[in-house]
């Protein structure tokens, strides 16, 4: 699914405030804060900048990839 974002000053506010810290997010996903790193690089998580410069991650991308860790279709065996 393809869309187009035109973020705004009103909307990136609102975006901010669906998002948690990169420690918070490791929380809540049981990993470390590398994995959440790797995650990011990976496009798996989705981070926004604050205007102070910190990196924070969207509440939706995390519970995307809870959705996926526990599916089992997506769940790879070794």
């Amino acid at each position: 699914m393809a869309s187009t974002e035109v973020v705004s000053a009103v909307g990136s506010e609102s975006r901010i405030g669906r998002s948690v810290s990169l420690d918070h997010a490791a929380e809540l996903l049981g990993v470390s804060r590398r994995t959440i790193y790797n995650r990011i690089r990976e496009g798996r998580l989705q981070t926004v900048r604050t205007l102070g410069g910190s990196q924070r991650v969207l509440l939706d991308s995390v519970q995307d990839v809870r959705g996926a860790s526990t599916d089992p279709l997506t769940t790879r065996s070794s």
